[in-house]
């Protein structure tokens, strides 16, 4: 799942590569609250998963971007 969020991250909203690491600050990666609005509609888009941007707000790594991903994608299976 991280790989897909990853993608998603670099081709949706335009973040570096280098900046898409687990342990990187959503800061680091240059995710703000706005860029949370838009990886919420591009998972459920592109993933069919229904994830608030309030909930992706929660997470302060990449990294637990992916886990709350990868749980929401458990639960729809």
């Amino acid at each position: 799942m991280y790989e897909q969020l990853k993608t998603i991250l670099i081709t949706d909203l335009h973040v570096a590569e280098d900046d898409v690491r687990p342990e990187a600050t959503r800061e680091e990666a240059g995710l703000d609250s706005l860029a949370m609005v838009e990886l919420s509609m591009a998972l459920g888009k592109r993933l069919g998963l229904d994830v608030s941007d309030d909930e992706l707000l929660e997470a302060a790594t990449v990294g637990e971007l992916a886990r709350l991903v990868e749980e929401r994608a458990a639960q729809a299976a």
